[in-house]
């Protein structure tokens, strides 16, 4: 005769429970009411564009090499070396650039370019449902939402456009990175002339074509370190001084190219001691953790891709293993 007791007890647990998880819904929302699905965006989704768009960008690097290249000069960097600017840049700007913009109009997008060239936003709509040619594991990735006021997407439309105008184009990478209030997230290089595409996504996986690299003891005092051809001379002697004698030291152009050189083990440190920009850096940093390898300055802070500001002044340090090792080696003070 008690059941007047029983329901009362039954309705009090099935309020705390309701409460409960009305508290971890909005704790995991920050408090924020989501008012429209456009202030969301899928992860996965991002990853697929983002590959789609430097492949995109990466043909119009192709396309333009037998053309009229137009080398013009954004000035000197810190070292005095020519900053070049092609119609190659440009023309790769406006397919990744409005490729990402007009699939998702709400999303913060810094590039290295900027061009007001006719017709230039008109590009056409990623299909965020079909996946990129060779990356069929995406598929079988879960979908993450996240808020799109958070994300910063960071794009290098043409990296190493002084090499690219000198014929070398092994060095010459098209990258888009995907940065959650600042921490990078999703990276994808694209190497044009290949072609072949790398991409990372921190604590999920990486693409197929990335090696397993095994931790070699012995090469920590006699490390390979991969460096700017720009300026080897000063970073050279920096290396050297910091990692010994025995340490190997070889010049290369562009900082996607460089970072890919130590996730696939070429290399064991890209050490860069100068300013440098965060487009540069953000498609690197993300699949460099993304295979539990890591990148902060040479002062050992890591990197923030918000987008208040686009230098990286205290350089660069890029391992797969043995980062700190190397890092408390590094002079507390670089010259650049």
């Amino acid at each position: 005769m008690n059941f007047g007791g029983t329901l009362r007890i039954n309705k009090f647990a099935c309020f705390i429970l309701g409460f409960i998880l009305f508290l971890i819904i909005y704790w995991r929302s920050g408090g924020a009411t989501v008012t429209d699905k456009s202030d969301l965006v899928n992860l996965k989704h991002l990853l697929r564009a983002g590959i789609f768009a430097a492949e995109r960008g990466g043909k119009k690097v192709v396309s333009q090499k037998n053309g009229e290249l137009n080398v013009q000069s954004k000035g000197k960097t810190q070292e005095g070396a020519n900053d070049p600017v092609t119609d190659a840049d440009f023309a790769s700007h406006c397919a990744m650039y409005y490729s990402l913009k007009n699939t998702f109009p709400k999303l913060s997008i810094v590039s290295e370019e900027h061009t007001g060239v006719a017709g230039c936003s008109e590009q056409e709509v990623i299909d965020l449902e079909s996946t990129p040619e060779g990356h069929a594991v995406i598929d079988y990735m879960f979908d993450e939402l996240v808020y799109i006021k958070d994300v910063t997407v960071w794009i290098d439309p043409l990296d190493a456009t002084q090499e690219y105008t000198e014929g070398l184009y092994q060095y010459v990478t098209t990258m888009m990175c995907v940065a959650i209030k600042g921490v990078p997230v999703i990276g994808v290089i694209h190497y044009p002339f290949t072609p072949r595409t790398y991409w990372g996504w921190y604590t999920k996986r990486t693409s197929d074509n990335i090696p397993t690299v095994t931790h070699k003891e012995e090469n920590k005092n006699q490390p390979t370190v991969v460096v700017s051809r720009s300026h080897p001379g000063k970073v050279t002697e920096t290396a050297k001084d910091a990692f010994g004698e025995k340490t190997t030291v070889i010049p290369a152009a562009g900082a996607g190219y460089k970072v890919m050189t130590v996730v696939n083990g070429t290399y064991d440190i890209y050490l860069h001691t100068s300013v440098i920009k965060k487009w540069d850096l953000c498609a690197g940093d993300a699949i460099i953790k993304s295979v539990d390898g890591k990148m902060t300055t040479t002062k050992g802070d890591a990197i923030d891709y918000s987008p208040n500001e686009v230098k990286v002044t205290d350089g660069v340090l890029v391992t797969r293993y043995d980062h700190d090792y190397y890092l408390n080696k590094l002079p507390k003070v670089l010259a650049p």
